[in-house]
This record gives C-alpha cells, structure tokens and sequence, in this order.
C-alpha cells in the first residue's frame, strides 16, 4: 500500500520503519529539512519537506493515489486539517493523533463529520494499558486478543520460583494448568521455544491463555493475582489525568505528585476524589512522607525519560509496590529491559501497534486475513491472529504435520468462542481464529506459517 505520513518525531519515525519493513511505500512529510534527510536516507524511501496541511505539498507527495494518510504531528488541529484535506484530495484512509483531553468527549462526532478510519490519542491508549497492568500487576505487559477471550501475558521469573529449572512440558503435568508459553528472552537472546526447555530464574515469559487460565496459573505460582488497591503517581500530565480517572472508577485509591502548582489546581478540579500533592517527585524524603514504603503500585510519568528510570529504581528499593515506568526514548530500549523498573510503557510504541493493526485490518479487507497484530519483546517478535476464511493447506492437518517455519508457534485456536490450547493432534479448520507468535516479521496470510 502507499501510505502517507506527516510529522516525522517519535511516532512518525516509529511508524515509517516498521511499515517500510513490512514492503508498504512509505513517503513521509515534515516541516523539518535536516529530519527529512535522515529518515529518508536511513530508510530509503521518499521525503517531502513541507506543511502536510497543504493541498499542494499532499499532492506533491501523491495522495491522489495513496491508500492511507497518518498525521502524527505534535498539533492535534494541524493532524485533523491534514485528514480533512487528503480525504477531498484523495478519497483514502486517514488516521489522525489527537491527544488533547478537551477532544476526548467530542472524538466521535469529530470522527464521523470529517470522514475520519481512526483517531488514536497515545496518552489515554497508554492509560489504558497501565490499567490493565494494575488489575493484574503480576504480569509485566498484557494484550488482548479476540476482544479479551485471550491474552498475551509477559512475566519474569523471580528468584526461588516452582518454575526455575522446570521443563515447558511439566507445566501441564505439575501444575495442570492450560497455558502455552510462547516465547522467552534470555539475556540477548529471545526463544521460540519447544517443551523440552527448561526455565531459569530471570526469564521473562510470554504465554497464552484465557484471563480464567492465566489467573489460574499465577495462583498456582504464587503470584499476586488481584488488582492493586492504591497507586501513587509521579507526574501530573495527560496520561495521569486519563489513568487517575479510571482508577477511581475502579475504587483504587490514588495519590498523584506534580510539581507544577497550577497543574496540581487543574487535577483537583477535574479529579476530586484523587490525592493530588505539590511537590518534587524527584525527591526521595517527599515519596517516603507520602507513604511510598506502604503504596501497592508506583507509576513514573514524569516528561523526562531519565527520572522515571530514577524514580521506579529507587522505589524498588523502598517498597513491594508494582512498578510501572514510562519510557520513550529508542536508544534506552537495551539498557532500561535490563534494569528493575518494572513494566516499561512507551506511548509512541503503542501508537504505533494500534496504527499497524488497522493497516492490517485494510490489507484484511483486500485480501490478508491477520485481524491482531501487536510487536512484543521490543519489537523482536510478533503476536498475530489470524481468521481462516476458506480452505488453505493449513486446514484439516494435525498441527504436528504441518510444517512450520522456524521460530514460529501455533498458540491459541480459538473456536466457536472456545478457547482452545494446540497440541499436535488438534487441526485447524474454516472460521477459526489462530494466534500465531514469530520472529519471522511481515505475515500477512495463515498459509505465511508453512515454510
């Protein structure tokens, strides 16, 4: 497809690699000359230097024959205006990010008047997935699969687990539990693994399961598996506004630090039942007079990369509190996945997901039948639901006959709303629903499994 994208910062730049990897023609527009030049060239793939605003730099970059526009600048009326225009330009698809809260009421009617596929806000996306985290803090990332039926859950093994130095295939037989892992990382190294491997304190674990197995597991396991009952928040921004909101919804008691005296107003106002306290997060004798020792979950939202590294660190060291921290910055993605910080939250990553999965989904309706995709571990692996809409030469073979290619796994079918576990004599058959994990990257078809 020829997809279009204005605004080259950190979503932008996330975006255009991973659909150019994926063979998409990819052309992107900024106003920003030195940021066109690198991307482009670092790419290979087209630059225009320009407002993507206007009718004439669209038209120079094509959108009279593009499937898809993306407007992911920092100006949520420069991203609608972008959309609008290529909608009468163009007649193709158009996401747009808006991000400011005082669209948030008003996303569907802007949606439905200006013709818009999509509106995607990274902060309330990334509020969403730190609530999922904090219904289930044992799991250090969650994502959803058939509309929550199944789940991928990631998890790191602790010290002195049931699991260390236990095969994948005596989980069934020890704990009787239907789960299937579905990757490992290592120190460097991430495993497609079979189920003669054997576990190691400090792995982290991606598996499979409904949300009754999984809770069934980490019970057995002796992991926490209730929701958190209160959370203090460091960083007064838009995605604590969206969080805090939630929470509170779901009766969990929140603190929220901010230094900005004026934002510290504003939260009271919008968010009355939450604690809002005007200080320093960055200051160790605040955390500890607000209670940090005794809190069930800690979440760094603070505009700066570095301090939520600090502060997550330092209340590891203070509390048992289920940490939760927000990175954003590439280069940090190989250090930080060795630190304790908990889970890492990266708005421009999960943008970025739910874009690529509507990009899917068009491919979907003209052909490809990959109704989920999320990048896991860093974007090393993938998670793919596929929906087998007519007869392939997957169909109607034992899984253990079907030839696969390497690091790949058949984790989940789900069936008539059964979620089904695979073992080598089940079969995949017509309109069923199959969750694939690979490092093999671009599968756009259930027949891409075959080697």
């Amino acid at each position: 497809m020829k997809i279009l994208i204005v605004g080259c910062g950190k979503v932008g730049k996330t975006l255009a690699r991973q659909l150019n990897q994926e063979g998409h023609n990819i052309v992107v527009v900024d106003t920003n000359r030195e940021t066109i030049e690198s991307i482009s060239s670092s790419l290979d793939i087209m630059g225009i230097v320009g407002n993507g605003a206007s009718y004439t730099i669209q038209k120079e970059a094509g959108i009279e024959d593009a499937d898809l526009l993306l407007a992911v600048t920092t100006s949520d009326e420069l991203n609608l205006l972008c959309c609008l225009i290529a909608r009468k330009a163009g007649n193709c698809h158009t996401i747009a990010r808006v991000r400011n809260p005082i669209y948030n009421k008003e996303i569907g009617f802007i949606r439905e008047e200006l013709g818009l596929s999509m509106i995607i806000n990274p902060e309330q996306a990334a509020a969403n997935e730190i609530v999922r985290l904090l219904r289930f803090p044992s799991a250090i990332k969650i994502e959803p699969f058939a509309k929550g039926k199944v789940e991928l859950l990631r998890f790191r093994i602790p010290e002195k687990s049931i699991l260390h130095q236990r095969r994948i295939s005596d989980i069934v037989s020890l704990l009787r539990c239907d789960v299937l892992v579905c990757a490992v990382e290592r120190e460097e190294q991430v495993i497609i693994p079979n189920g003669d491997f054997v576990f190691a304190k400090g792995d982290k674990i991606s598996m499979i399961a409904s949300p009754k197995q999984a809770n069934d597991f980490f019970r057995k396991i002796s992991f926490v598996t209730n929701q958190v009952k209160n959370t203090m928040i460091v960083g007064g921004g838009t995605i604590a506004y969206y969080l805090t909101k939630q929470l509170l919804e779901m009766g969990i008691e929140v603190k929220i630090i901010e230094k900005n005296k004026q934002r510290c107003e504003e939260l009271s106002e919008l968010l009355p039942r939450a604690v809002v306290i005007n200080g320093d997060g960055s200051n160790q004798e605040i955390l500890l007079e607000e209670g940090l020792e005794n809190i069930e979950s800690f979440v760094a939202l603070t505009n700066f990369d570095e301090e939520n590294i600090m502060l997550s660190l330092f209340a590891g060291t203070r509390s048992k509190a289920k940490l939760i921290t927000k990175v954003n910055r590439i280069t940090f993605d190989d250090v930080v996945e060795h630190l304790n910080l908990g889970s890492l939250i990266s708005p421009k990553y999960i943008t970025a997901n739910n874009i690529l999965q509507y990009v899917r989904a068009m491919q979907n309706a003209s052909g490809n039948n990959v109704e989920t995709l999320y990048q896991i571990i860093g974007g090393k692996a993938e998670a793919l639901a596929f929906k087998v809409k007519e007869n392939s030469r997957v169909v109607g073979i034992t899984l253990e006959e079907l030839a696969l290619k390497n690091n790949l796994l058949i984790c989940c079918i789900l069936r008539n709303g059964r979620v089904i576990t695979p073992r080598g004599h089940d079969m995949i058959r017509l309109g069923d629903t199959v969750i694939v994990v690979t490092s093999n990257a671009g599968l756009n078809d259930i027949q891409d499994i075959l080697a």
